[in-house]
């Protein structure tokens, strides 16, 4: 009896560190879609214009782990890992179409300071984040929380790579590593909507 409702403290725990983490990069993706789209605009960039679009992405995944968190059953943890699967793949196809037409025309991007310094703040930020889902998805065997882990590390890579395309655009004016920034992403968001849709099938 001692045990179970230990068990039931730790796993009530583990749910509100859910919730907090979930929280937490809602409201930093929330700031984050402002903060890109006027430095996307400002600056012309393809990369930081998809970076925006991946934060609206991450802003619905933390949405629906929130609602998934909040009640139980396998059809609900079904039907919100297919919604984050959609999620990925209405990503990598923004990408893809969005880079390709950058490289198309030759499109130059402008500096962007600011977008240099948020997507800097926001790689270290979201693999801080990933990690401590990941590890809180597996402590309560929660699929939906833990894959939502991986749309939060990729969200962390994408920032990296953004922050790499928009640092080599604007200081060694490889005008190509913005759009390049991009299709980075492409082929791990493609990766994981595969895998999300083959464990739900």
């Amino acid at each position: 009896m001692h045990d179970e409702a230990t068990r039931t403290v730790d796993m009530s725990r583990l749910r509100r560190r859910g919730f907090a983490l979930e929280w937490a990069t809602l409201g930093w993706n929330v700031i984050g879609v402002a903060v890109l789209a006027a430095a996307s605009f400002a600056a012309g960039s393809v990369a930081l214009a998809g970076f925006a679009l991946d934060s609206l992405i991450e802003i619905g995944a933390s949405t629906v782990v929130i609602w998934e968190l909040s009640g139980t059953g396998e059809h609900r943890q079904r039907f919100a890992l297919k919604l984050i699967g959609g999620a990925f793949l209405a990503l990598a196809l923004y990408l893809l179409i969005q880079s390709g037409v950058a490289l198309a025309s030759g499109h130059h991007a402008s500096p962007s300071p600011l977008g240099i310094g948020w997507t800097a703040v926001t790689a270290v930020l979201m693999f801080a984040l990933a990690a401590g889902k990941s590890r809180t998805g597996k402590a309560l065997g929660n699929p939906v929380l833990t894959a939502e882990g991986r749309v939060t590390f990729i969200d962390g890579l994408l920032a990296a790579s953004v922050l790499l395309g928009v640092l080599l655009a604007d200081l060694a004016g490889w005008w190509w590593a913005d759009p390049l920034a991009g299709l980075v992403i492409v082929y791990y968001a493609i990766r994981e909507a595969v895998g999300i849709f083959r464990h739900t099938s």
